[in-house]
């Protein structure tokens, strides 16, 4: 469906602008305040890709379960979907616990680059609206 192969276009975006973020974040940060922010950031840019692609991969587990589901039938969701999608905030959490506790890594960087996930989605979401606006007034749809 041409749907799926846009939702799947669309998250492969996010997942490849948030290490492009995380790649400049990491680069400014070095420059700006020393290799220890620019590490930290790194550091939260891959832990907030990873939960991005663990979160993706557990969500379209179930969501092909309840596709699967039908009357009678009973459909196991996998073990492994369960295990990512809460097994991303352990491993969130006791990273963010050595952190702050055993290394000498700022909190405040790993913090900031945990949050490149959030900002690849609103990347991938004005992407998407000027491409549809383009579209349309393409199309001859423009309301102006």
């Amino acid at each position: 469906m041409a749907s799926e192969a846009a939702s799947a276009a669309v998250l492969r975006r996010v997942e490849w602008l948030t290490l492009a973020i995380g790649a400049v974040g990491t680069l400014y940060a070095a420059w700006r305040w020393g290799w220890k922010q620019g590490a930290g950031f790194a550091l939260g840019a891959v832990m907030a890709w990873l939960n991005f692609r663990w979160l993706k991969g557990s969500v379209q587990e179930f969501g092909r379960a309840a596709l699967a589901q039908s009357g009678a039938e009973k459909v196991r969701v996998p073990t492994g979907a369960y295990l990512k999608f809460f097994g991303r905030f352990a491993l969130l959490l006791a990273v963010l616990y050595v952190i702050l506790t055993h290394t000498r890594f700022p909190g405040v960087a790993v913090v900031f680059g945990l949050l490149a996930s959030a900002a690849a989605v609103v990347l991938g979401l004005l992407y998407e609206l000027l491409k549809s606006g383009a579209r349309q007034i393409v199309g001859g749809k423009s309301q102006g």
